[in-house]
């Protein structure tokens, strides 16, 4: 079973690549990064066991993207009772989804998005 729309979505954002858009047309879509026309590739060629996979992965990365803004809740409280906050968090909890989104980019075999940093993303001109 193929990918939807909003999984489709999860995961070019995951990989830390930029909105497709509306199809093909106009300056900047897949054309443009070799790294991105490579995923979508893979995303249009996955076996349905490779494919469970990949939902196995985004199922986890939703559930560590939630728990970033959730930790802002005591970030006005450094201490309460027995209770010491993590002053590392927020650091902490976005490195973890960052490294799982890697993990998803290895999985895929497509090199990680500009949103990731140092991705392999290069102009075709």
């Amino acid at each position: 079973m193929a990918f939807n729309d909003s999984e489709r979505t999860d995961v070019r954002r995951f990989c830390g690549y930029p909105a497709f858009g509306a199809g093909t047309s106009g300056f900047q879509n897949w054309r443009f990064y070799q790294a991105y026309g490579l995923l979508e590739f893979r995303l249009n060629y996955l076996t349905a066991a490779e494919e469970a996979v990949a939902r196995r992965y985004l199922g986890q990365l939703a559930l560590l993207e939630a728990a970033i803004p959730a930790a802002s809740d005591g970030l006005d409280v450094a201490e309460a009772g027995g209770f010491a906050r993590n002053p590392n968090e927020l650091r902490d909890r976005s490195r973890l989804l960052d490294g799982w989104r890697r993990r998803l980019c290895g999985f895929l075999g497509s090199p990680p998005g500009p949103d990731l940093g140092d991705g392999g993303v290069s102009f075709v001109v």
